[in-house]
């Protein structure tokens, strides 16, 4: 764990890990999601040095785009717009 995390991100990061162990991941691959998990975390709630460009604002609309393009289908059919 990088020295920069809080005791909170600390604890986030254990409690991940031991999740996915728990779910039949290897401790190697539960160590991997656990910090990019974190990171995530860190990042989209401006925790870290910022480089200019910020991924936490853009989740909405993101989720949005990908709902459309569910819709759509694979073979490039028209969005249907759904009232949700």
């Amino acid at each position: 764990m990088p020295s920069s995390w809080s005791n909170k991100r600390e604890r986030q990061y254990e409690h991940i890990k031991r999740s996915a162990k728990t779910r039949g991941r290897s401790s190697g691959t539960a160590k991997r999601i656990a910090a990019a998990t974190v990171n995530k975390t860190r990042r989209m709630k401006g925790e870290t040095k910022g480089r200019g460009r910020s991924r936490g604002r853009a989740s909405t609309s993101r989720r949005s785009v990908r709902r459309k393009r569910a819709a759509a289908g694979r073979k490039g059919g028209r969005a249907r717009s759904r009232k949700s």
